[in-house]
């Protein structure tokens, strides 16, 4: 069996974990725009607050691509590009 042994700087760690720890945060932030918007559209009076967390949610969803290309260049910047081991949709 062949193992393949990565290595990572602390410097290096240390920004993909907070990149990580803000591309989960978005993805809560979606889902709780889109949850508060379905919830506010049971009621006719609501519907337009809903309306605006429907909007809140897809510009949440714009947000994670444009968060995986902010923590790309920061690494690119420290002199570190993507390892092998990681996918582009990872965070």
């Amino acid at each position: 069996m062949n193992d393949l042994t990565f290595t990572i700087g602390h410097e290096e760690l240390v920004i993909r974990q907070r990149w990580e720890v803000v591309s989960i945060i978005n993805d809560i932030l979606v889902a709780v725009w889109f949850i508060a918007g379905s919830i506010l559209f049971f009621q006719e009076s609501t519907t337009v607050i809903g309306t605006w967390f429907f909007l809140l949610g897809s510009i949440e969803l714009l947000i994670r691509p444009v968060i995986r290309l902010a923590r790309r260049v920061h690494l690119t910047r420290i002199g570190r590009a993507q390892t092998a081991s990681e996918g582009d949709d990872d965070f």
